[in-house]
């Protein structure tokens, strides 16, 4: 069990201003911002309402595997060479962005892929990019940031990745998507192989705010609270009562994708005696989304799940699946309310009012799963401020330290260090970086990124001393 350190007040939310000239909604670190009314404008995607990234920068910090081809397969797919890339056992500066400030780190925990985002609202990208997630028009791996030379015009302010696309966001609230678009994943009213440049998805609307992605599908939400989706939507996981499985022969199935930004119409809950109450009053603020779940947070601090139920990462105690958003009752009532969520590929987790860790499914290939909300008992009294989720293993930052577990095996995300423990099936502090302040955390499927804080000297000097990656 790590041990307890004090913590530090830090000013991580965003604001959101309104004006006739100029606006802002900012997201804190953890990418979530306050919802606003918003007025009707004879057209919406060009309204006064303007976004602000997150209010923490640093320096950022990677751990973990970085043969991006390789990760997560026994090998690489025909026609694709291996170019190589160790395991990260311990955090490294990364050489290209060691004096740029950057405010927000995103990967995914189905994602072989990475964005970090400057001060200046820039996006860098790189990983796998075997599908143009990257966003720089080709296939090329990139083995370090690099510069996304198209949306150098935006100020981009968060993003999603999916396992093999992503969603970026302007402060302007418009999306711009890059990638795999096989399932619809992207949103553009069409299907096809591949989108090798960000492309604005078919939407009109309020302006978005908030964004995730699953492995084959994407979530948005407006400035008024409201929900859409779009991509695969497979296990119910889009939230619109359907699995879109059909036939297209005797022997042949597949999906009816939702090609564009649908909005999710119903959300209910299911009382003791089984009965299902439709629930009106839900205005989203956060939303995740695991490997086929999603999991939102609405302004009453309510939590509803839908989508794949196996391993219990819905939560409901039943491993069935959910075709819309059902609540989940374990965070409802007075001082039970959720503050923040996440999920990894098969477990979702959150923090409630309270500052309790929750943790619902499965983050190991054995042993029992939690079919309902459980406290993750070792992190008891900590005050959480960032969670990632790998495919399988968890990284949190908390007090004054950095937190890690996950089963074997893994590639480095837990930062550990050389000639240490590889795996951990409790919390453990990340000693490599005690002496660090870690303002948030992001995890792909087996990797971590950080951002580290480099406020004063001391703290530069201290992140100074790590180790450096620059590529293979």
């Amino acid at each position: 069990m790590p041990r307890k350190r004090k913590t530090e007040v830090e000013d991580s939310e965003g604001k959101q201003k309104r004006g006739r000239k100029k606006g802002a909604n900012g997201a804190n670190g953890d990418h979530s911002a306050a919802a606003v009314p918003f007025e009707d404008n004879e057209d919406d995607e060009e309204s006064e309402i303007v976004l602000e990234g997150s209010m923490v920068s640093g320096e950022l910090l990677i751990s973990g595997g970085t043969n991006w081809d390789l990760i997560g397969r026994n090998q690489v797919p025909k026609g694709v060479k291996n170019l190589g890339g160790r395991n990260l056992w311990s955090a490294h500066r990364v050489k290209q962005l060691c004096s740029v400030k950057v405010r927000t780190v995103v990967s995914g925990c189905t994602a072989c892929h990475s964005i970090a985002i400057t001060n200046e609202g820039k996006v860098y990208s790189w990983g796998r990019n075997t599908c143009a997630q990257l966003g720089h028009g080709d296939t090329i791996r990139k083995d370090v940031p690099t510069l996304i030379e198209s949306l150098s015009s935006f100020n981009i302010v968060d993003a999603a990745c999916g396992k093999n696309h992503t969603l970026c966001l302007t402060d302007k609230g418009h999306v711009y998507a890059f990638g795999d678009n096989k399932m619809a994943q992207l949103g553009l009213g069409h299907q096809s192989p591949f989108i090798p440049s960000p492309t604005r998805i078919q939407y009109r609307g309020p302006p978005i705010r908030r964004l995730a992605c699953g492995a084959e599908f994407g979530m948005i939400v407006d400035v008024r609270g409201n929900l859409y989706s779009f991509g695969c939507p497979e296990n119910g996981q889009l939230g619109h009562n359907t699995d879109g499985k059909y036939f297209v022969s005797s022997s042949k199935m597949t999906f009816s994708c939702e090609m564009k930004p649908r909005k999710v119409q119903v959300f209910i809950e299911k009382t003791h005696e089984g009965h299902i109450l439709p629930v009106t009053d839900v205005e989203v603020v956060d939303v995740a989304c695991g490997t086929n779940h999603s999991v939102i947070c609405d302004r009453k601090k309510r939590v509803f799940t839908w989508g794949f139920g196996g391993y219990g990462r819905l939560g409901h105690s039943e491993p069935r699946d959910e075709w819309v958003p059902r609540m989940l009752k374990y965070f409802e009532g007075p001082n039970r309310g959720v503050k923040m969520i996440t999920a990894g590929a098969s477990f979702s987790m959150a923090v409630n009012e309270l500052g309790v860790l929750y943790l619902w499914g499965q983050n190991k290939p054995t042993g029992e799963a939690a079919m309902y909300p459980k406290p993750v008992q070792d992190l008891s009294g900590w005050q959480v401020r960032s969670i990632g989720c790998c495919n399988r293993s968890i990284v949190v930052a908390a007090d004054e330290s950095m937190v890690s577990w996950g089963p074997s095996p893994t590639y480095g995300e837990l930062g550990y260090g050389d000639n240490k423990p590889k795996s951990s099936t409790v919390p453990q502090e990340v000693k490599p970086l005690s002496e660090i302040y870690i303002h948030r955390v992001a995890c792909g499927y087996g990797h971590a990124l950080m951002i580290a804080r480099v406020d004063t000297d001391e703290e530069r000097e201290r992140v100074e001393r790590l180790p450096s990656y620059g590529g293979p």
